[in-house]
């Protein structure tokens, strides 16, 4: 009878130690998973605070390639010979400047609508 009783004695103060034991890898496992969860969410906020930059550097890029394309026209506008009305290339000139504005306005995503007027001409997007 004292053997039963040391016995249950040492059960209850081991109880702690024994719920410890077998509860940690239930809520070890428990802290991952909520762990993940958790940090999910502000992964998730800083990948697309992320991706938003680097879609903003992408835009500046692209703009800048824009601008290049804006440049070259205005190249191409300055140096269309308007004095020689008999130049053998003066279409394939036109030519040339209507497709680097067709490039243009696809790169801006504008539609152009260019009007004759009696007044003269005019350009409208």
């Amino acid at each position: 009878l004292a053997l039963e009783r040391a016995d249950v004695f040492h059960a209850i103060v081991m109880l702690d130690e024994r719920f410890h034991r077998e509860g940690y890898p239930d809520c070890y496992e428990d802290d991952g998973r909520l762990g993940r969860i958790e940090g999910k969410q502000p992964g998730v906020l800083h990948g697309a605070r992320m991706g938003s930059e680097i879609r903003c550097y992408q835009g500046f890029t692209f703009g800048q390639q824009e601008m290049k394309a804006l440049a070259s026209l205005m190249g191409m506008i300055q140096k269309f010979p308007y004095s020689e009305p008999a130049y053998d290339k003066l279409r394939e000139g036109l030519e040339r400047i209507r497709a680097k504005l067709k490039l243009l306005c696809s790169l801006l995503n504008v539609r152009p609508d260019f009007k004759m007027h009696a007044e003269g001409c005019g350009l409208s997007f």
